[in-house]
């Protein structure tokens, strides 16, 4: 069970169906990641995080800090650009 995503949501005064269409799902879909019955995917995690101005980790229940990370740096201390344009791979499983 996902109880942080319902929070934040209902904190935003916003219904399943709203959040779904702002997250590109169906309401029927999202539902089912607030009550568990399916896995949250990475990338939903990660428009929900940025949705919510905070953390992945947050949202999973791994740290109480609600406020998101800063960016990722490189060791010259500047942000981190290395895997931005870069094409996403799918995991297949089988």
């Amino acid at each position: 069970m996902y109880p942080r995503i319902r929070n934040l949501r209902e904190d935003k005064d916003m219904s399943q169906t709203e959040l779904s269409k702002l997250i590109g799902m169906s309401q029927t879909g999202y539902s089912k990641y607030e009550t568990g019955e399916n896995d949250i995917p990475t990338g939903i995690l990660i428009k929900l995080a940025a949705l919510h101005d905070t953390s992945v980790d947050y949202l999973l229940g791994l740290t109480d800090e609600k406020r998101p990370y800063g960016p990722a740096k490189d060791s010259a201390g500047k942000p981190d650009r290395s895997n931005v344009g870069q094409k996403k791979g799918r995991c297949r499983t089988q």
